[in-house]
């Protein structure tokens, strides 16, 4: 249930970037569903891998590397879901910078339950 609850979360926060941060757009609640649920697999699958290869990398920079992966994913995952767009590398730091904000507050308070 909890991680039903945090998938519509994320969704909802999908839903508010679109409506304040110029450069993301979201094309209804099916495609903020769809587009929070291929983030959070990718976050999952993907991002540990790109998290190890680039270790060297976050190490020199002192873990701010994670910053970019975290908007490239959010960016690659713009570019192949329907009614989920995002118009550039900045949009999408700010974008992904934000859903790793909500995600995380949204965890602490649902693990508190």
């Amino acid at each position: 249930m909890t991680l039903l609850i945090r998938w519509l979360i994320n969704a909802v926060t999908l839903l508010a970037l679109a409506r304040y941060l110029p450069g993301i757009e979201v094309n209804g609640w099916y495609a903020a569903i769809v587009a929070a649920l291929v983030l959070g697999l990718v976050n999952a699958l993907v991002r540990p891998v790109l998290v190890l290869l680039t270790l060297p990398i976050t190490v020199i920079t002192l873990g701010l590397f994670t910053l970019v992966i975290n908007a490239v994913l959010f960016w690659f995952v713009a570019s192949f879901v329907d009614g989920f767009s995002v118009a550039g590398f900045w949009p999408a730091f700010w974008g992904a910078l934000a859903m790793t904000l909500v995600s995380w507050l949204a965890g602490w308070l649902l693990k508190g339950k």
